[in-house]
C-alpha cells in the first residue's frame, strides 16, 4: 500500500522535536561565528510571517534575528527558517484553494536583500503581482527581481 504524502499545512504543523537551541557546529563557525543556533518550528516561523500587515515586508534575515532573540540564541539557523518560509507559503495556497481566507501573506516574505523568492508557490510572477497589488515596486537587477526601497517597508518582528 502506498504511503499518503503528508499535505503542506501538515508540513506546516509537525514540529518534530523543534524548536532547539544548539551549539554552533565547527564546520558552520567559519559562516555564522560562534555561540548557539535555534532551530525553530515550522509553526514559529508562520507566525511570523503572518505579523506582517499589508504594505509591509520583512525579510528572512529579520525572521531569523528574530527567532534567536525568543530563544536567547546567536543566529537563526538560516536553513531551516528558508525551508520552514517555504512550507508556510505552500501551506498557504493549499488553503487559498481550499476556500480559507485567512491565510498566511508570504508574498511579504522576501530573501535577504529584498529578492523575490523564486520557490514560493506561481515563482517570481505570482509574487511580483501580489506585491505590487499592495502597492510596492518590483524591479529587475540581472536575474533577480527586488522590491525597490523595500527597507522603508519593513516591519520590526
Amino acid at each position: 500500500m502506498a504511503k499518503r504524502r503528508k499535505s503542506w499545512v501538515e508540513k506546516l504543523r509537525d514540529s518534530r522535536d523543534l524548536p532547539r537551541v544548539e551549539k554552533i557546529t565547527e564546520k558552520m563557525s567559519r559562516r555564522w561565528g560562534t555561540g548557539t543556533v535555534v532551530i525553530p518550528a515550522p509553526l514559529e516561523v508562520d507566525a511570523l510571517m503572518r505579523r506582517v500587515p499589508k504594505g509591509k515586508l520583512v525579510t528572512l534575515k529579520e525572521i531569523r534575528e528574530a527567532l534567536a532573540r525568543k530563544h536567547n540564541a546567536t543566529i537563526g539557523c538560516p536553513m531551516t527558517t528558508g525551508i520552514f518560509a517555504w512550507i508556510a507559503a505552500n501551506a498557504a495556497e493549499e488553503q487559498r484553494r481550499k476556500g480559507i481566507k485567512d491565510i498566511t501573506p508570504y508574498w511579504r516574505t522576501l530573501k535577504t536583500g529584498g529578492v523575490l523568492n523564486p520557490k514560493y508557490p506561481g515563482g517570481v510572477e505570482r509574487q511580483k503581482e501580489l506585491l505590487e497589488s499592495e502597492g510596492h515596486r518590483v524591479v529587475q537587477r540581472g536575474k533577480r527581481y527586488i522590491v525597490a526601497d523595500y527597507e522603508r517597508s519593513l516591519v520590526r518582528l
